[in-house]
């Protein structure tokens, strides 16, 4: 039944309504003789038609009006009209705990204080013999004068009224989550409740743990997919240790809590008088909660408390003394190391490949940090280390974690993993996934709940609500072909940094401005990393290895003044920002890591050990030996774009073949007889595949070009055709295969029945010249590195179909047979050149090379992949977006060529490079 405004029940006049509750709807009323608001409750049926329960009713109104405690809601009337049975009580203004624990878990101060009220109330009841038996966070009103418990004893009509039933007559798949009164109860009853025995003020106890356990959680104590699930936690198991989720706890409440969600009665609190004298003792001595925590303070913390002390101390001797001014604010460095058998990495959605410059990302409020670590067995997840706790703790379900950032409020982080979008909130709840992204490319969370956010495959960035949706373009299509990546929010919450990675070549990145608003962009500065905002008004960028600061104007949207170095040799995640910075002025960075530039060719054996080098340090990416294994082509980064280069393999002498490292000549492929080498080439805003003689002899051939990102992966001389990926905006990366010989209608011919195999039209390719392109593999999700068979009738290449990225094989043409080949991810396949075998890297950076036996006649067969050796392959070059062939093996499948950091011990320089955190950087800028 619903009241309209004005309606009247006795002297109380309807005002409006305030809400529904397993009893009945509540109301806002004015009470007309004395002139004061009040909530009115009014009752669902049987409370209005059975005259027993009315009179059962009157009795336990009685009891609880005559309360007269500051923490229970005051009950002032009752009363019946027209058969409407209704409720008169105090009206209070506030939110639920409910509400609050919407946001999450809440500080340890706060807890305390609202279970210290809530105990309090209890115990006043439970002496005049009154038991609540439905306590949980929505019949806890938050007000400023502190803490109101709802509908006390007024439960237990409710439960006469609504019989729970035993487990057995339960629907086994209800949804937990659905309205009803009991499933909006079951969570916090007690198991004595739940088999149908007599509540009593233990009942209340276990309830009130199951309250503060979320409380400072921020997750329930007992959950479940289904009610018997549910019920069954509540029987058999006890929650995780409230340390476990927040390592800051007191041991001290993880025992109090323990002892109130005990299953047997008589092993609880007996009384809450007791529960609440031990809750008001770790209140009122916080020195004490701190000294109890689990893992006790480090040795570098104690350290570093007592120099801030002495220096406190001396700096306060120095002004009673000399009567100096106050000192300027210095800045405060000190170091994170990763956690114990971790190396800090973070894995890319998509490729499979570790970002080895990992800085983690400091909260905005400054608080705590969180990275992701790989460990030993390769697994990468995210963790978060709080500034006053003495460890690092990963958040369960995020395996797999790339490019995490955090949400304005330091509550939640977002990441990429699987190919998907996903948040999850530091207090440890599972998951939520947003979105799917075929290869992403970083993301930012906007005070208003939206999060933009990078996928490579898309030329402009998306933007989705915080909570989930469908992505929706928010800058606009870039004409050239270019991939927005890497965004940051600036202060007000509309307007925001990203970059484009493609303008001024591999290595010359410009960070633009976009807006929530409007799809429109400004260009902003060129340097060699994404820029972020960093309070009171500067952006920061790498230049050249070095951390840069220039001051902006947030408002108008300008840099003004130079940039000034703030930290030398600062690693970067490729060309996302490899540093963080807080709101309240914290920043975090690494150094130390190998120089990209500093790169060799190396020819490991089948064990990884080295057997010599060739060529002088470079950043050498895509090597590719020659038919004969004389040669060595190979795409070298010089500063400003990339080309070509020829080594050989006896002497390292070098030459060139391609001459305008503007153009960005990459992935070169030989042909079969070691004439010719393909490459792909952007000029005049076209990706295109080239040729040109390996003596470089003669001009270049175009063979085919389009607005397409495309590059050649390999080439087949028992078929004449190369295999190269495309990057599509709708179907991301796709498999594609040019015919390199032969009259146009024999390729046609082959054309068309690659398309009668299954394969799609060529989806808007622009064909140039005689020879005609067409696709192998275009889905909805990411082919790459595609590599065919020496004998032409089978093909390699990576697919995420399965949410990471894996190595198959199919038939050439497709439509014989499929086969996925890897088994714990892979990535970068390459055949022997005698077909005998197929490597792999399992992982990316750091990956383990994998080998695969080959027996294929008629029929494809493999054997079990094993493991050869760790590559040691670092996959934080600039510019290096994975989509390179990274090794390259010998003829008899001994020997491998892959590049390697010039550093003599690789694992120590990446593994032991902390994390660099400086307090109040700005104070490092008055010394420029």
């Amino acid at each position: 039944m619903s009241l309209a405004a004005g309606a009247k029940l006795g002297p109380y006049e309807i005002l409006s309504g305030i809400g529904a509750g397993g009893m009945g709807e509540v109301y806002k009323a004015r009470d007309t003789r004395l002139n004061r608001t009040v909530a009115i409750k009014v009752l669902h049926s049987p409370f209005c038609d059975d005259p027993e329960m009315n009179a059962r009713f009157e009795r336990e109104a009685k009891t609880i009006a005559g309360f007269n405690h500051p923490h229970i809601c005051v009950l002032h009337d009752i009363g019946h009209q027209d058969g409407i049975a209704y409720l008169v009580m105090e009206y209070l203004e506030g939110k639920t705990l409910a509400q609050r624990l919407e946001k999450g878990a809440l500080p340890l101060a706060e807890a305390l204080k609202i279970a210290i009220e809530i105990a309090d109330a209890l115990d006043k009841a439970h002496r005049q013999g009154v038991v609540h038996r439905d306590l949980k966070p929505s019949n806890v009103m938050l007000t400023k004068s502190g803490t109101k418990l709802l509908d006390f004893g007024l439960a237990k009509l409710r439960q006469q009224t609504q019989p729970l039933g035993t487990l057995s007559t339960l629907p086994a798949n209800e949804d937990v989550t659905i309205q009803g009164i009991i499933l909006g109860t079951l969570q916090y009853m007690s198991p004595e409740q739940l088999e149908g025995q007599k509540a009593d003020a233990r009942s209340d106890i276990f309830a009130f743990g199951a309250v503060l356990y979320e409380m400072l959680t921020g997750r329930k104590a007992f959950q479940g997919r289904s009610q018997s699930s549910v019920i069954a936690a509540i029987m058999h198991t006890d929650p995780p240790a409230i340390s476990a989720l927040q390592p800051m706890t007191p041991a001290a409440l993880d025992w109090i809590v323990k002892v109130c969600l005990a299953k047997d009665p008589d092993q609880r609190w007996q009384t809450v008088h007791d529960l609440a004298l031990q809750l008001t003792r770790i209140g009122e001595d916080r020195a004490q909660a701190v000294a109890s925590v689990r893992t006790r303070p480090s040795r570098f913390w104690s350290v570093l408390t007592a120099v801030f002390l002495l220096t406190a101390i001396a700096l306060a001797a120095l002004l009673i003394l000399n009567y100096q001014t106050p000192r300027e604010p210095q800045s405060l460095r000190f170091q994170i190391p990763s956690p114990d058998k971790t190396i800090f990495g973070s894995a890319l959605a998509g490729t499979g490949a570790i970002i080895s410059g990992n800085a983690g990302r400091i909260s905005p409020d400054g608080l705590q940090i969180a990275f992701t670590a790989r460990d030993e067995a390769g697994k990468v997840m995210l963790w978060v280390r709080p500034w006053d706790a003495t460890a690092a703790r990963p958040l369960p379900g995020t395996e797999g974690a790339g490019l995490p950032f955090w949400s304005p409020d330091s509550r939640s982080i977002g990441f990429f993993t699987d190919s998907k979008l996903k948040t999850i909130d530091v207090a440890g709840r599972q998951p939520l996934t947003l979105c799917g992204v075929a290869n992403s490319r970083g993301g930012a969370w906007s005070k208003d709940g939206v999060i933009v956010f990078a996928n490579q495959e898309a030329t402009s960035l998306l933007r989705v609500p915080a909570v989930g949706g469908e992505p929706a373009p928010v800058t606009k299509e870039a004409d050239h072909r270019t991939i927005p990546q890497f965004p940051s929010f600036l202060p007000d919450g509309k307007h925001f940094l990203f970059l484009d990675v493609s303008s001024g070549g591999l290595a010359t990145y410009v960070t633009y401005i976009g807006s929530l608003d409007s799809p429109e962009q400004r260009r902003l500065l060129v340097a060699d990393s994404a820029a972020i905002y960093a309070p009171p008004g500067y952006l920061l960028f790498v230049r050249k290895g070095t951390l840069m600061a220039q001051a902006f104007d947030p408002k108008k949207l300008e840099l003004t003044g130079n940039a000034v170095p703030i930290a030398e040799q600062v690693a970067s995640d490729g060309p996302g920002a490899g540093f963080s910075v807080s709101d309240s002025g914290t920043l975090t960075y690494r150094t130390g890591l190998p120089d990209p530039s500093r790169y060799q060719l190396v020819w490991v054996d089948r064990s990884g050990k080295a057997l010599g080098s060739l060529g002088a340090p470079a950043l050498y990416l895509g090597p590719a030996l020659s038919p004969d294994g004389k040669r060595i082509a190979v795409h070298r980064h010089d500063g400003s774009g990339g080309d070509i280069w020829i080594i050989e393999a006896a002497g390292g002498k070098t030459s060139r073949l391609t001459f305008d490292a503007s153009q960005e000549n990459s992935q070169p492929i030989w042909s079969a007889d070691g004439s010719s080498i393909v490459f792909g080439s952007r000029r005049n805003r076209k990706w295109g595949i080239y040729q040109k003689l390996s003596n470089s002899t003669g001009s270049e051939k175009l063979l085919f070009e389009s607005d397409s990102v495309k590059m050649p992966m390999s080439w087949s001389a028992a078929v004449n055709t190369i295999l190269f990926y495309v990057n599509d905006a709708k179907t991301a990366s796709d498999v594609w295969a040019l015919p390199i010989s032969g009259p146009r209608e024999a390729q046609a011919r082959q054309a068309e029945a690659i398309n009668n195999a299954g394969a799609t039209a060529r989806g808007g390719q622009e064909i140039t010249g005689d020879r005609i392109p067409f696709p192998l593999l275009q889905t909805t999700f990411s082919e790459q590195h595609p590599q065919i068979s020496p004998n032409g009738k089978w093909f390699a290449y990576t697919s995420n179909e399965t949410g990471r990225a894996e190595i198959y094989v199919q038939s050439y043409p497709p439509g014989r047979g499929k086969w996925q080949i890897s088994t714990n991810g892979g990535v970068w396949a390459r055949w022997r050149p005698d077909g005998k075998e197929l490597f792999y890297m399992e992982r990316g950076g750091l990956g383990t090379l994998m080998a695969v036996t080959i027996a294929a006649g008629s029929t494809f067969e493999f054997s079990t992949p094993h493991p050869l050796f760790d590559s040691t392959y670092l996959n934080n070059a600039p510019g290096h977006t994975g989509n390179w062939n990274t090794f390259d093996v010998s003829s008899d499948g001994q020997r491998f060529l892959l590049p390697r950091p010039e550093a003599a011990d690789i694992a120590s320089a990446l593994a032991n490079t902390p994390i660099t955190v400086v307090v109040n950087w700005t104070a490092a800028l008055k010394k420029k």
